[in-house]
């Protein structure tokens, strides 16, 4: 009797981690990547990589698991899915790229693993931009010097707007601390001062129009006119 006993007790467990992995299954089912994404839950990240081979998957908005990966900044999950392959280039419906989403959002972390995975600086913003230019205009001074180390970046690549990184900088801002860094920084890593917008007003006119004396100092000491 006691025998029956444990192998019905044995049993009874048998069904129930059975069970129970069966429900994690079907839960694990019913979680899309960009939910599991959205609820920053990375061991289920780790599980759906492991399970599943396309990471190039799209959402409604054209955004792979990496793209919506680095809207929220999450940079481990970002790690995880660009060591496993996804492709730091994919763009979504608006254009974006997970390179180029981190460098106008500033997310220096995620540029940084983006750019050793490949980055392609020929790939550009729906304004026809790079990662540069944005990044220019916001501020973001350390994403800013990540994208000057590569003396291949395109620096005075030009957009729609026909802005350089550098006239963005001027146009789109209020000449603060941070603008006089970036301007500096431009120049320093060799950017043409002198190329105008496209009705020819040149960084250096720009910049005395907006009364940036420190931006207008560093311009004129490049050779701007």
């Amino acid at each position: 009797m006691k025998c029956l006993y444990l192998q019905l007790m044995a049993m009874l467990c048998f069904l129930s981690i059975t069970f129970s992995s069966c429900a994690q299954e079907k839960n694990m089912e019913k979680l899309t990547v960009f939910k599991i994404i959205s609820l920053n839950e990375i061991n289920l990240l780790k599980q759906w990589i492991a399970e599943q081979p396309d990471l190039e998957i799209r959402n409604d908005k054209g955004e792979t698991p990496l793209i919506t990966a680095t809207y929220a900044n999450q940079t481990e999950m970002a790690k995880l899915l660009i060591e496993a392959g996804a492709d730091v280039n994919a763009q979504d419906k608006m254009l974006n790229s997970s390179f180029l989403y981190a460098g106008a959002s500033g997310y220096l972390d995620i540029l940084k693993l983006c750019i050793k995975a490949g980055a392609d600086y020929t790939v550009f913003n729906r304004y026809y931009g790079t990662a540069l230019i944005p990044a220019c205009e916001r501020g973001h001074t350390t994403v800013v010097a990540e994208l000057l180390k590569d003396e291949k970046f395109p620096i005075d690549h030009i957009n729609k707007l026909g802005w350089t990184a550098l006239l963005e900088a001027i146009i789109l801002n209020n000449g603060n601390s941070k603008q006089v860094e970036i301007v500096a920084m431009l120049i320093n890593a060799g950017c043409n001062v002198n190329l105008a917008d496209k009705e020819g007003v040149t960084p250096l006119t720009h910049a005395k129009n907006k009364k940036f004396e420190p931006i207008v100092l560093l311009l004129k000491k490049a050779g701007a006119h």
